[in-house]
């Protein structure tokens, strides 16, 4: 972690107090039974208050260092072992400090959301689809890593057993926003672009192709997002599978067109009609959500000036360079090469490499709000 300007850690450390209070009152709050009437409410207030549970924490070790620290130093002059011990202190409390003001930091609030990750192939045709699988696969893995739970939602098949586009939701139930899956992956959405010999290419050459990838948070109650009837334009039609073909007797196919916005959400892989309107209202409701930050984004100059953040597939963000075993993070400048593990699902230091500059970008972004 950069350290930041002597300026903002004070700024940042006098807001301890104000997050303090507001611990309390949630604490208050939460344990009133009229406010678990309200489910969403008591969900809503049990994430700030579960996030606030890591400054208060992070606070009283602090806390409880600082003032251990002032009492060895006071007895080091009459005994050297605790002149030994105020040395240890004053490194402990240097690290107290830093993960303080880590968690200080001002957060995305959907960083506690579980996540809807839409693979989809982009240029490349077969090769394309394939390489949408691989990282379907990829998101799989880490997600089982980190103890997470994925479900597949809709998917359309290639003819070689990729994917032309696929929809995943990743969920961990984790209340504290920094083990959301929200707050691991949202750096993932962009253009995804590989370089290896397709298993379609005989003479052995290497081809370029790439998948765009989306990540939305998912809306955990309908009431978040409110949806009017007279908003949506329903579609049914019949499913089809790979090259067209009908691969259903009847309309159980949904298509659903949010005219506001002209968001349209389209579900085919359950044979009840009925399921595959549940499941698009359900990716309708994340896309909204994700539309909505994408407004607030664009009139805040600190994610606007942000190098990770985006939502957008048409940004090249990573190459896959199978020959050389290598995969690059073009926002970070992360290298390594062990790309079989990453694509394996060993992704963790690709994420945290983003972490760490959107960590950097908020802190260079608090400096400038002080300055101004």
């Amino acid at each position: 972690m950069a350290v930041p300007d002597p300026l903002i850690e004070k700024r940042m450390f006098d807001s301890v107090d104000t997050l303090l209070a507001e611990h309390a009152e949630l604490q208050e709050r939460l344990a009133d039974p009229d406010v678990h009437a309200d489910q969403a409410l008591a969900r809503r207030l049990g994430r700030r208050y579960a996030r606030l549970g890591g400054v208060v924490e992070a606070h009283r070790r602090w806390f409880q260092l600082t003032e251990d620290l002032e009492a060895a130093q006071e007895l080091a002059e009459e005994d050297a072992d605790f002149a030994a011990e105020a040395i240890l202190l004053r490194e402990q409390l240097d690290s107290a400090a830093e993960r303080l003001l880590r968690m200080l930091i001002p957060r995305d609030e959907n960083d506690v959301r579980d996540v809807i990750i839409e693979v989809k192939g982009g240029a490349g045709g077969d090769e394309a689809a394939l390489f949408a699988a691989d990282l379907l696969r990829m998101y799989t893995r880490y997600a089982e890593s980190k103890g997470w739970k994925t479900e597949i939602i809709s998917s359309t098949p290639s003819d070689l057993g990729g994917y032309k586009d696929v929809q995943m939701s990743i969920r961990s139930g984790a209340t504290d926003p920094a083990l959301g899956v929200f707050a691991h992956l949202k750096f993932e959405g962009g253009v995804h672009r590989v370089q290896r010999v397709p298993e379609t290419e005989s003479q052995g050459r290497i081809h370029t192709s790439a998948a765009g990838v989306l990540v939305l948070p998912e809306v955990e109650e309908p009431e978040e997002i409110e949806l009017q009837q007279n908003d949506l334009k329903i579609d049914v039609y019949r499913s089809s599978g790979p090259g067209g073909q009908s691969v259903n007797t009847t309309d159980s196919a949904v298509r659903i067109t949010h005219l506001p916005t002209g968001i349209v959400v389209a579900m085919q892989n359950e044979k009840s009609q009925l399921q595959n309107k549940d499941a698009a209202m359900r990716v309708l409701r994340s896309r909204l959500l994700a539309h909505q930050q994408e407004q607030i984004d664009a009139e805040n100059s600190q994610v606007r000036r942000s190098q990770v953040r985006t939502m957008d597939r048409s940004e090249r963000i990573r190459t896959y360079n199978y020959p050389e075993n290598r995969v690059a993070d073009h926002r970070t400048g992360y290298k390594a090469y062990n790309l079989d593990a990453v694509m394996d699902g060993d992704l963790e230091a690709v994420v945290q490499s983003c972490l760490q500059l959107d960590e950097q970008e908020r802190l260079a972004a608090l400096a400038e709000d002080s300055r101004t």
